[in-house]
């Protein structure tokens, strides 16, 4: 055992600090994310649940080094016997919601009751919510005119790559992932540009990539033809529809290989256009030089504008992030109603002291890759 105290937090260090304070004061939940982009992000969700009695407090997965990601706030300080009523983990779903149990990392999200996770693949997916895009590129050029439908590119998009993405589950699922990883499909789904002129030809370039894969799948693995259509109904089972498929590829990719190549080039074109209307309605040299001043100090750019987008909040499937978050303060009322007497957990919730008496552990995970 580390003989360092930050080594050994868990649930129950927190339980007994608020134990410790005042009747009056509030419950404190400590919320441990993947990075320092993961703060912003849950403390926008779970602010909404904060009452006079209980708060959030979030916290980065380590203390003495500079690890991100889902690994590292899983197992750093956070295992299935550390969590519990006030301490949680938030983390970005990644594949492990779709795989079903078939890791123990995808148990562990999607039965502890105290672990949220998006259900999209990541916080990047629901940044990039087509519904929030034209919004977006508003605040990102201070240019209202709409230059194209987000929304049916991107539902356009989605319906192309559906057929791979899953067979990229497929593979997952089955231990075939070495023959199409995740960063396999990823690099068919991506675009280096695109054409914000003629979208339909980078759509058109895409469903040509996606159909020479899918051929080259259908060819190595005949076996799956048996399941492959339980696999697509499962999917679809778990609320994944094959007009939202970009929520749930690698949010990366969607963000940098996806958004920017077709957001940036409209967003240059429109500040393009802000800037010849200012000098063409200045009445003289010096009053174009400060419009034109005043306005490019007030454009952003679009990374940041996404990265900093709240939109989501509206999205459908935020009302399963919500739904957990829920369920997770109902558990931790009826604990605290009944002191320390053990509870059931919500159906089809396992606690973490199960996880403990399985001996599971988090390591030895399939090479997903994760955010």
């Amino acid at each position: 055992m580390s003989k360092r105290l930050t080594k050994n937090l868990s649930s129950a260090y927190f339980e007994a600090a608020n134990r410790l304070r005042p009747s009056t004061a509030r419950k404190r939940i400590v919320a441990f994310v993947e990075s320092f982009d993961d703060v912003a992000f849950w403390r926008s969700i779970l602010k909404d649940f904060e009452t006079p009695e209980l708060y959030f407090e979030i916290k980065l997965p380590s203390h003495d080094n500079l690890g991100k990601g889902k690994r590292q706030a899983l197992t750093n300080i956070l295992d299935a016997r550390q969590l519990g009523q006030a301490m949680i983990a938030c983390v970005d779903a990644d594949y492990d919601y779709l795989l079903r149990d078939a890791t123990e990392t995808s148990r562990l999200l999607n039965h502890s009751p105290y672990v949220i996770h998006t259900f999209v693949y990541a916080i990047e997916n629901f940044q990039c919510w087509a519904p929030s895009l034209h919004q977006a590129v508003v605040t990102a050029t201070l240019n209202d005119r709409p230059m194209l439908d987000y929304e049916e590119f991107l539902r356009e998009y989605s319906q192309i790559i559906w057929p791979l993405f899953v067979w990229n589950i497929w593979c997952y699922r089955h231990d075939k992932y070495k023959h199409f990883s995740l960063m396999d499909f990823c690099g068919f789904v991506g675009f280096h540009s695109i054409n914000t002129s003629h979208p339909e030809e980078s759509l058109a370039q895409l469903r040509r990539r996606v159909n020479q894969k899918m051929a080259w799948l259908q060819n190595h693995f005949p076996e799956a033809r048996k399941d492959y259509q339980a696999v697509k109904q499962d999917l679809k089972d778990l609320g994944i529809t094959p007009d939202a498929t970009y929520l749930y590829i690698q949010g990366h990719t969607l963000f940098e290989n996806v958004i920017l190549p077709l957001l940036e080039p409209i967003c240059a074109q429109l500040r393009k256009e802000r800037e010849r209307e200012i000098k063409s309605l200045a009445m003289h040299a010096k009053q174009r030089q400060c419009e034109l001043s005043s306005y490019q100090h007030s454009v952003l750019p679009i990374d940041l504008v996404l990265k900093k987008n709240t939109a989501f909040l509206a999205a459908p499937q935020m009302e399963h992030v919500r739904d957990k978050i829920t369920a997770l303060l109902q558990l931790s009322s009826t604990n605290t109603s009944t002191s320390s007497a053990a509870v059931s957990p919500p159906v089809g919730a396992t606690t973490p002291a199960a996880f403990s008496s399985a001996g599971t552990t988090i390591s030895g995970v399939a090479p997903l890759a994760v955010s």
